[in-house]
């Protein structure tokens, strides 16, 4: 079993664009994926969107949908993105991803993709505590909404010792930001390629040493 580590924001487009190939590794038998948010847009990387950066993002974000083929609808551009003073803060939407984490581990990778979806397709302000509380409503997850809505001292430490982890090892392997995949080897770790995660999976598996697995036949 391979054990990867993949160090993400929710508010990085990059990140989002990467879904289909973090989904395509999490299903593989031999692979064992852990997220590792970082904060990247959390606390001191808080930074309040304006005209230039939104246009920015936006290019940024047309060339990611050309490469990976994720939505970004006009509905994100106009409801989030233009916004005036619109807050670019993934603290919340980290914390909610550590309440599932708590919770039930196995649907945070799910609830990556929704919040993710939430703002870059249905154009959602995931900034906000009540849309992320609507998310993980709609998936059923009342233990991780209820904590979230009233967060315990256990899950602020939580979320912060995940994001500090996350930090540590963007700094550790001098990753330039997110996403990333960091490969565990016994007690050593390697940073891999950034285009892993946007090139052809099969020769990704052949850089892992790993086969690809056989697809289900009718």
């Amino acid at each position: 079993m391979i054990q990867l580590d993949y160090l993400f924001d929710p508010l990085c487009g990059w990140c989002y664009g990467a879904t289909p190939m973090i989904a395509t590794l999490a299903d593989h038998g031999e692979i064992a994926l852990r997220l590792v948010p970082t904060g990247l847009f959390a606390g001191s990387g808080v930074r309040r969107m304006d005209e230039a950066f939104a246009a920015y993002a936006w290019s940024s974000d047309q060339r990611i949908a050309q490469m990976t083929g994720q939505s970004f609808t006009e509905a994100y551009r106009r409801q989030v993105l233009t916004v005036a003073d619109h807050l670019l803060d993934s603290g919340p939407a980290s914390l909610a991803l550590t309440t599932v984490a708590r919770h039930a581990p196995e649907r945070e990778r799910e609830t990556l993709r929704a919040i993710q979806e939430a703002r870059y397709v249905e154009g959602q302000d995931i900034t906000a505590l009540p849309v992320l509380l609507g998310i993980l409503e709609r998936l059923d997850l009342p233990a991780a909404a209820a904590e979230l809505a009233d967060p315990s001292d256990e899950l602020l430490a939580a979320d912060e010792a995940r994001m500090t982890e996350g930090r540590t090892l963007m700094a550790a392997h001098h990753a330039s930001g997110v996403p990333a995949l960091i490969r565990h080897d016994g007690d050593e770790t390697k940073l891999l390629r950034l285009d892993a995660l946007f090139g052809d999976f099969t020769a990704f598996l052949g850089q892992l040493g790993l086969a690809q697995p056989d697809k289900a036949t009718s």
